[in-house]
């Protein structure tokens, strides 16, 4: 069998200039996930500088989700067309320009338009880095090295919280954006020196009405999804948003079905392997970010920890996590999909589902070996999931599809928050109905616990009414700080189920594997010899 032209050249290429050129494609990845993780712990101190109201300051985080969310689907075009060096050079020097401008905001508004900015430039980065890196590894080194790139989507989230908090303590709020300069600036320049140019397509036309449509779907979906647990979800606002966001859904469907160049390229979900593994890696987000979202809840909520600590607390799991991503590229491309997908939705799945088990005096250490061995499963199954499906496409398409998939997955990530948001709130006001119920304030020892603890009360001066209500606020906080962690652990409970749900799934990358021999040859085999089989 003659072997493919591209192919050839790949494994012409000088082994050093591909692992080289890695190495800028994965400084810009992480300075773009970096910065993110730096200030999702950072808006409290961002509120107390600019005098800002929670819902405000809130900005600053959606602004830059909503613009980097509608424009992922065009990477793919704009890579194409333009050459996805040359954009994703130009998408890093807008980041960073950006994160200089965002350091030097005066006033949240101003913070916040320099961060939707820098959510227009930074949406680019993720879907072209993975188009890049198909354009100059071989096949049977693609697993290896998105694991490799993969690590800068772990490691930023594993220091970003304690370096925010260091950076806050001890320097200043600006230092969250200026850290992103030498690191942006150093990729540049690698990017420019090492990157080899891809070829372009420029006879291909701009799909406005598929970006119009796109941006307004894409943008109300994800505005409804994170603004939903705060305006109500049957608010006129919320309930409009969604209204609006079905209807450009059927819209865009109807434009892009059958266009040549379309910006949302959905004929890729005819590929059945492309569809399992973009909804496996979907329902994977589910669970990881459930996670993310719900695990620091845990610690500075209800155990009172710090900012520090808490990242302190994380960064087993996100290390092993970055550790298992190399690993499992390489085992990737050794055996495939099927064994490492099995083996970490399995880990990721039950992991989950064990944190059911907090309460209010979770050990630390029981917490970091659950969260350690959590984070080895999704090291395991996230990176082969997604080149399983990438690798199901036609090397030159690599860029639409890889901006399909990140726009979905960056949905299912925000619906996720959203609906584990809504059932923790109601699992809250459940269990605190019912523990309320069952205290009854007349017992005789609800009645000693508020003496005893109007007595404390009373030691510090106060009057006797006053220590009596201080006592009985007390022990209603406890009331909800102990149906809070019974939420939690049911939305815990609630968000493995995704996980669950893929693994039997996963036995539909399993392919015959194609003969290589001549079809002479292939008559020639006895009829009752077992066909080998391999996995995608």
């Amino acid at each position: 069998m003659s072997q493919n032209p591209d192919e050839h050249q790949k494994e012409e290429e000088s082994g050093a200039y591909k692992w080289f050129a890695l190495i800028a494609i994965v400084l810009g990845a992480f300075v773009a996930v970096l910065n993110n993780s730096l200030i999702n712990v950072a808006l409290p101190k961002l509120m107390a500088v600019f005098g800002s109201s929670t819902e405000d300051i809130q900005w600053v985080l959606t602004g830059y989700m909503l613009a980097s969310a509608v424009v992922i689907p065009m990477s793919g075009f704009a890579g194409d067309k333009f050459g996805y060096k040359k954009i994703f050079l130009l998408s890093l020097s807008g980041f960073t320009i950006s994160s200089f401008l965002c350091g030097l905001a005066w006033s949240d508004t101003s913070l916040i338009v320099f961060r939707i900015i820098q959510g227009l430039t930074g949406g680019f980065i993720m879907p072209l880095s993975m188009a890049i890196i198909y354009s100059i590894m071989p096949r049977h080194q693609i697993g290896m090295a998105l694991g490799l790139w993969g690590i800068a989507a772990m490691v930023a989230p594993a220091v970003g919280p304690t370096l925010s908090g260091y950076l806050i303590e001890v320097a200043s709020w600006r230092w969250l954006f200026f850290l992103s300069l030498p690191i942006g600036v150093f990729a540049i320049v690698m990017g420019s020196i090492l990157l080899r140019e891809t070829p372009k397509k420029e006879h291909i036309t701009f799909d406005l009405p598929g970006a119009v449509l796109s941006i307004v779907f894409f943008g109300t979906l994800l505005l409804a999804l994170s603004k939903g647990q705060s305006e109500g979800w049957t608010s006129l606002y919320i309930v409009s948003l969604f209204f609006v966001s079905f209807f450009s859904m059927l819209l865009l469907v109807w434009v892009e079905t059958g266009k040549e160049y379309p910006i949302l390229d959905l004929r890729f979900f005819k590929n059945p392997t492309f569809t399992l593994s973009t909804l496996c890696s979907g329902f994977v987000m589910v669970g990881l970010f459930g996670g993310v979202f719900l695990t620091p809840l845990y610690l500075q909520n209800i155990q009172g920890l710090s900012a520090i600590d808490t990242g302190l607390v994380l960064m087993p799991q996100s290390i092993a996590m970055a550790l298992m991503m190399p690993i499992s590229g390489k085992l990737f491309d050794r055996f495939g999909v099927v064994p490492l997908g099995l083996i970490g939705l399995t880990i990721l799945g039950t992991t989950t589902y064990e944190l059911h088990r907090l309460t209010m005096d979770t050990p630390n250490e029981w917490l970091d070996m659950i969260l350690t061995i959590r984070g080895i499963g999704i090291g395991l199954c996230m990176m082969p999931l997604t080149t399983a499906g990438m690798n199901a496409v036609e090397r030159s398409e690599v860029g639409r599809a890889s901006s399909v998939s990140n726009v979905f997955r960056q949905v299912m990530g925000s619906l996720s928050i959203a609906v584990l948001t809504s059932i923790m709130s109601a699992r809250q006001t459940f269990h605190a109905a019912g523990i309320s119920e069952h205290l009854q304030m007349d017992s005789d020892a609800t009645t000693g616990a508020i003496k005893m603890l109007g007595s404390v009360f009373a030691l510090g001066g106060v009057d006797a009414g006053t220590a009596q209500g201080g006592a009985v606020a007390l022990i209603a906080g406890m009331v909800q700080k102990e149906a809070l962690v019974r939420s939690i652990a049911d939305t815990f409970l609630l968000s493995s189920i995704p996980v669950f749900i893929c693994i039997p799934f996963i036995f539909f990358f399993i392919k015959r594997k194609k003969s290589s021999a001549p079809d002479a040859s292939a008559k020639m085999k006895p009829q009752n010899q077992p066909s080998a089989s391999a996995q995608g």
